[in-house]
């Protein structure tokens, strides 16, 4: 592990704020924070098919993970809740199990295409209320549960990390083969991968049958 020289180290705002000058109680920046769901937050979560959401464990270690379904698949309940679905997974759950045990959660949602993000923070309990699970059937199924957010604050967020990463540029986009596959990877890092490329090759098959057959 690398070990940082302590002279560098900033340990409390103080510190931060000999860096990163204090934003002005007047600009946008410190106003644009609101604390509901107003129309344009609406209107952005009903496009958006992708979100990553931020939970911390009850020992307080943190994790994102990835969401996704079609546009529009988290809904708004009212102007202080949404819901979003919990599909099939490895059974994992490392998000529900850290939200029984600490509730606050941090949201980004993305729509393919905008450079700007929309941030929510809350807190976060774990449902399995039919009527609010038949709001998110996809192709005749229900997620076996959702998470219902309390929203505390809502903002815009600029363009700069999306502009300066190109991530929707096309010309961005790298070659998939240039790296392993997953199965070739998680295998490595666990278990050890078979050397048989031919063997290797149907564990892939397996996973993309799975991803086919299980994605709801």
């Amino acid at each position: 592990m690398v070990e940082l020289k302590p002279e560098f180290l900033i340990s409390d705002v103080a510190g931060l704020r000999e860096v990163f000058k204090t934003p002005n109680p007047d600009s946008l920046s410190q106003k644009k924070c609101i604390d509901h769901l107003d129309k344009h937050a609406r209107g952005f979560i009903a496009r958006a098919p992708f979100l990553c959401m931020g939970t911390q464990a009850a020992d307080g270690l943190a994790d994102v993970t990835p969401r996704g379904d079609p546009e529009g698949f988290v809904k708004v309940l009212d102007a202080h809740t949404l819901v979003i679905p919990e599909r099939p997974g490895n059974n994992r759950i490392d998000s529900l199990i850290n939200i029984v045990g600490n509730p606050n959660v941090g949201l980004i949602f993305l729509v393919p295409g905008f450079d700007e993000t929309l941030r929510v923070n809350g807190t976060a309990q774990v449902t399995t209320d039919p009527e609010i699970l038949a709001l998110m059937e996809v192709q005749d199924r229900l997620p076996r549960a959702a998470i219902v957010v309390s929203v505390v604050e809502v903002f815009l967020h600029c363009a700069k990390a999306f502009r300066r990463s190109k991530l929707w540029d096309p010309a961005s986009l790298q070659d998939r083969s240039e790296m392993p596959s997953l199965s070739k990877m998680v295998l490595d890092q666990s278990t050890g991968a078979p050397e048989d490329p031919e063997e290797m090759a149907k564990l892939d098959a397996h996973l993309e049958a799975r991803y086919r057959e299980t994605m709801y």
